[in-house]
């Protein structure tokens, strides 16, 4: 069993070893480059322990070997006890000797290794032509060496597992203890660095080896089982006495349990054994031999030479972790020394592990939680193999052909399922230390790119899952608020995104979309791109990033509106800021601006616009890092800008940079092209988390943005105050308008308000019915609210002083005749004739505020729906009057317009 996981695994550590260059770091870099950081930060620090206490094993191995060497060659001489203390001091010299060969350099190792290679297959031919000699004389006969016959070996076959150290023994506690002698298949890919052709050696010299050691392990019982009895008592005399005298050589005495009261030998529980065969001697291979003590040293060798490698490989795993960054504290041990880049504080830190193993000094309770380290490390091999086969990944072609997938994952399942069956406990605890491994790096998020089969997965889960969506039958039950931001570069406009983000975040669709005017070299594109998500990654804001040319702004938000989503996954609202210097901002621009509206209904968008008091747009007070220059320096975003902050453009559309803007340059001029700016050193992950708020916005030069500022940036951020979010639903949109602020009280920014609601009366003496029923309608959407309020005198006349107030916000657009309107003022002037025409509009409008004034003032958030701006009726500049007067000097402010489309159901 021990070969077959073996090999299996063998087979797909070939295929991921000829999968491309193989780097320092053995194990650890095939997994860590096949199934991504996670799996390969867990299994890479496992290993590293793994073989440190496999060091500890083979050295204790080692001290046991002498121990019985010194018992029968030197008249059972000892150094205090000839137990566990003469353990742990040979063994602590021994490492300190094995640490030392290690730290001068491989070109020693090689030599030791060929030297200790040497005495193995002496001892190995020592045993062969004992075997076949037979006994020398008496005594090894009655110690149950017979030589090779065919009765002991049928008396032999068959399972006989018995108590030992104190628990019943059964074939898996057995395979715990036998494992650790084939873990050496990982010696050679540990060593992947040092190899002059990895991708062929590991294959080759691994397979080799394998074959070798399954041939050894194959043949040496069988010859063990055929010369060997069970039991013996080592009685020579009795041996004599009986051997001429008994028909069958079996039935002598000497080789039942019976006669072992005659030698004194009890166990823990005082019942008589024998101390020799096969079940109770760890020497028959001593004893079989042609000359014993060159078994011993055959015995040292290999322990030694195992334990060469694991204290060599170890340290070699952990420098190659190191360097990648996976855990904090562990970096200082990717610095080596020497032409062969030695790791001697890996070495250092190894001998430590393994020399806490050795006082420990039993090999046995130290073996199988050995054995489940390799194995767990050997089914995640298995599974690279396996994961990358399944994914397809045009990437994956290894040299090495004789695999399967359907054979790896074999591998990986038989590794689990003899993890448990070998011992359950150790398993679950081997398992628990990958789980927690696996999530510490995971939640650490490395900012690495090793093109694993992992990051395949989710392209193809991705692909997969976006075309089976084409196929799901829109339902409104189903309907999510998809948004299409218009943010420009989005480190220009934080709290327009944040509020973004509280209606979609892990429940639908945020994409960023920024219209650049003038042609851009794919170079600059390419830099907008990286360095927009990276702004997202840092500020945890789950986006897409979309950007695109235009002549202007119009024909850039339209070719936004076609062109972002994919499938199924495409934005149905656009959420912009509101233009709050459309009064001073170029006629042109307004023009712009009220035009991308259009666009977006007549593609059936739903429409969001919000207006905060403090503005939207802090491109001018934030340095980004991370923002590029572009060659046109417009970024054609529609935002707000405010026009009491100081220092804050009058252009709506700013800079890259945000140091100048297009009003102070005159029309046409060319600018300066600038160099794109490199990509910037990323910040470590232990400083992306320990950044603050203030670490995060920065003013121009690296200064720190005052307080008051970082929290008008942040106000989206934050946990908002006990209060209320007012929804003025004043026309059937769908449902839009009421389903963006219940979402909103999902979120726990917004937790502590309240929603209430507001609807318009149609006759003034039905107020409770009209009440009684929009409370039933909203029960039955299941819409929690606080309050119902139904307005009656929307239509009265509005108060002089706030008439007055609206015509000072027109009259510089206002015109007397329609024919002083040119076709380049068309949209941009109002005439005397439109104001007739939409007197009770604007009328509306001003009452509005007014019960606004009188019933949100102080309000957290104040949700309205979007007055409709009708083609050829409503002007910019009369339409933007109408939307001034709604929002000016009221808490933050959201429009909403839904496309018609139902988006709240009765029904379950």
């Amino acid at each position: 069993m021990a070969n077959i996981v073996t090999i299996i695994t063998t087979l797909s550590m070939s295929a991921v070893a000829t999968n491309g260059r193989i780097q320092a770091g053995g194990v650890y870099y095939m997994i860590s480059r096949s199934l991504g950081p996670e799996f390969g930060g867990s299994i890479g620090l496992m290993f590293t322990v793994a073989n440190s206490i496999a060091a500890a094993t083979y050295i204790i191995g080692f001290c046991n070997s002498l121990q019985d060497m010194m018992k029968d060659y030197f008249n059972g001489s000892q150094i205090f006890d000839g137990g566990v203390n003469d353990t742990r001091l040979v063994g602590t010299i021994t490492l300190i000797a094995v640490l030392a060969l290690a730290i001068v350099g491989m070109d020693w190792v090689t030599r030791v290794q060929m030297g200790l290679l040497f005495l193995l297959i002496g001892a190995q031919v020592d045993f062969l032509v004992g075997a076949f000699m037979g006994p020398l004389d008496d005594l090894e006969a009655s110690q149950g060496f017979i030589g090779l016959s065919s009765k002991v070996l049928s008396l032999n076959l068959g399972s006989d597992y018995r108590k030992s150290e104190g628990k019943d023994q059964d074939m898996f506690s057995v395979f715990g203890v036998f494992f650790p002698a084939v873990t050496g298949i990982v010696a050679g890919a540990n060593l992947s660095g040092d190899l002059k052709d990895p991708a062929s050696a590991i294959p080759k010299g691994t397979l080799g080896a394998i074959f070798t050691t399954f041939c050894t392990y194959l043949i040496y019982p069988i010859l063990i089982g055929a010369a060997v009895m069970k039991d013996a008592s080592g009685n020579s005399s009795i041996y004599i006495e009986y051997k001429d005298n008994v028909t069958n050589f079996w039935e002598n005495p000497v080789f039942t349990n019976e006669s072992c009261s005659k030698t004194g030998d009890t166990d823990e529980n005082g019942i008589k054994v024998c101390s020799y065969g096969t079940q109770n001697s760890f020497q028959v291979m001593e004893l079989m031999s042609a000359w014993g003590p060159l078994i011993y040293i055959g015995c040292f060798a290999a322990t030694l030479s195992s334990a060469i490698a694991s204290l060599v490989g170890a340290p070699r795993v952990l420098q190659a972790l190191a360097k990648d960054k996976l855990y904090p504290g562990i970096y200082g041990f990717s610095k080596g020394s020497g032409a062969n880049n030695d790791p001697v504080r890996g070495y250092i830190l190894v001998f430590i592990i393994s020399l806490a193993c050795i006082i420990i000094g039993d090999l046995n309770l130290v073996s199988t939680l050995l054995s489940n380290f390799f194995l767990a490390s050997y089914s995640l091999i298995n599974f690279s193999c396996f994961h990358a086969s399944l994914i397809k990944s045009p990437g994956w072609r290894p040299g090495f052909k004789y695999y399967s997938l359907w054979v790896s994952l074999l591998g990986g399942i038989l590794c689990l399922a003899v993890m448990f069956l070998v011992d359950w406990v150790t398993a679950l605890i081997t398992f628990l230390c990958v789980l927690a491994l696996y999530l510490f790096v995971s939640y650490r998020n490395p900012d690495v790119n090793w093109g694993s089969s992992t990051q395949a997965q989710t392209y193809v889960s991705a692909l997969k899952t976006t075309l089976d969506l084409n196929t799901v039958e829109e339902h409104v039950k189903n309907f999510r608020p998809q948004l299409l931001v218009l943010t420009g570069s989005p480190g220009s406009r934080p709290p327009l995104l944040d509020f973004a983000q509280s209606i979609t975040k892990n429940i639908s669709l945020l994409a960023c979309g920024h219209v650049i005017q003038g042609p851009q070299t794919q170079r600059v594109r390419n830099s907008l791109i990286r360095q927009a998500y990276r702004w997202l990654q840092r500020h945890k804001i789950r986006a897409f990033y979309s950007v695109v040319e235009g002549n202007n702004l119009e024909e850039g938000a339209r070719n936004l509106f076609q062109l972002v989503g994919l499938g199924k996954l495409r934005p149905n609202t656009v959420l912009l800021g509101y233009k709050a210097n459309w009064h001073k901002c170029d006629r042109q621009e307004l023009k712009a601006y009220f035009n991308t509206l259009h666009e977006a209904l007549d593609m059936y968008f739903g429409i969001a616009i919000l207006r905060v008091p403090q503005g939207l747009d802090y491109s001018q007070i934030i340095e980004d890092e991370d923002t590029p220059v572009v060659m046109n320096g417009n970024d054609g975003a529609i935002t707000q800008i405010t026009e009491d902050r100081p220092g804050q453009s009058a252009a709506n559309q700013l800079t890259q940079d945000g140091t100048d803007s297009e009003a102070s340059t005159p029309p046409g001029s060319p600018e300066v092209e600038r160099a794109v700016v490199s990509e910037l050193p990323r910040p470590d992950d232990g400083q992306k988390r320990r950044a603050s708020i203030a670490n995060l916005f920065r003013g121009p030069g690296g200064v720190e943005l005052s307080k008051d500022v970082l929290n008008n940036i942040t106000m989206f951020k934050r946990k908002q105050k006990k209060g209320t979010i007012d929804v003025w639903w004043l026309y059937d949109d769908g449902g839009l308008t009421l389903l963006v602020p219940y979402i909103l009280t999902t979120r726990s920014q917004w937790s502590g308000c309240k929603l209430r609601v507001f609807a318009l009366a149609n006759r003034k003496d039905e107020l409770d019915m009209e009440q009684r029923s929009m409370a039933n309608l909203l029960s039955k959407f299941r819409i929690d609210y606080s309050d119902v309020i139904v307005i009656p005198d929307v239509a009265k006349k509005a108060a002089e002083s706030s008439r007055m107030e609206f015509d000072q916000l027109i009259h510089e657009f206002k015109t007397k005749s329609t024919e002083e309107i040119s076709k380049e003022n068309e949209g941009i002037l109002i005439s005397e004739a439109e104001l007739l025409g939409q007197r009770e509009k604007t009328n509306r409008h001003v009452r509005l505020r007014e019960l606004l004034l009188e019933n949100s003032r102080e309000a957290s958030l104040v949700v309205m729906t979007l007055p409709m701006p009708r083609k050829s009726s409503v002007s910019a500049p009369l339409y933007m009057a109408w939307l001034e007067t709604l929002t000016r000097d009221m808490p933050p402010f959201i429009l909403i317009r839904g496309n018609q489309t139902s988006v709240l159901t009765f029904y379950s």
